[in-house]
């Protein structure tokens, strides 16, 4: 068998194309109509593809560009390569995608967690939350947790939506792994109301900091 050109993908890709699912999705800032579970599933018969991973990403098409995440190999890209595809990640979709199946997973990701995190684009520095919150949960030794909740508390509330976002959930998550900062943490979410009023689904977590706080110590506490 020869290997598929990124012509024969991309046809593939549109295809599966559904003005239903693209409507859907552009309620939410993306621009793609195909289905996640038959991309997936793509990606899975196509398997590891690097070079095509490549092409695909250089459609600029976020249809090729999520297939593109799920066939590359992470640790293959470099630091500068990967700074490039983050400020070209137009959508909300292909940004989370690039940032939790391929930088978290990459040597350099601590170097780009730094550099992102100050970046004056706030969806630049969104990806640096996103990655200091890996952190947070897994990996807090040299963290500053009082600096962090020094932020959140004085830039949160006036913040652009994806780096609120970002930040809210660092500080739920502080508050959640971290007991000797989650009365500060959630003080700090009280008192901000950040998505207070978030419509969150029945049986879902709401994102507001004090009820996903509350929430998943609970669960905790249950598995004790």
């Amino acid at each position: 068998m020869t290997e598929p050109t990124v012509e024969q993908v991309m046809a593939e890709l549109a295809a599966l194309e559904d003005p239903r699912i693209r409507e859907v999705n552009e309620r939410h800032g993306d621009d793609h109509g195909v289905n996640l579970t038959k991309l997936r599933a793509v990606a899975k018969r196509l398997k590891t593809q690097q070079d095509l991973a490549r092409e695909l990403w250089r459609t600029d098409d976020s249809a090729a560009m999520l297939l593109a995440l799920l066939i590359c190999r992470p640790k293959a890209f470099e630091r500068d390569e990967l700074d490039t595809m983050l400020r070209g990640a137009r959508t909300p979709k292909v940004h989370d995608w690039l940032v939790n199946y391929v930088v978290k997973k990459s040597p350099h990701s601590e170097e780009l967690r730094l550099a992102w995190f100050a970046d004056p684009d706030p969806v630049v520095a969104s990806a640096g939350w996103a990655l200091t919150t890996e952190r947070v949960a897994k990996k807090p030794d040299g963290l500053d947790l009082p600096g962090l909740l020094d932020a959140i508390e004085a830039e949160m509330k006036d913040a652009p939506e994806r780096l609120q976002w970002a930040m809210n959930h660092c500080l739920a998550q502080i508050g959640i792994e971290h007991p000797e900062y989650r009365a500060r943490a959630l003080d700090i979410g009280e008192r901000l109301e950040v998505l207070k009023d978030y419509p969150t689904p029945p049986n879902c977590t709401s994102p507001f900091a004090p009820a996903w706080i509350a929430e998943m110590v609970r669960r905790q506490q249950e598995k004790q």
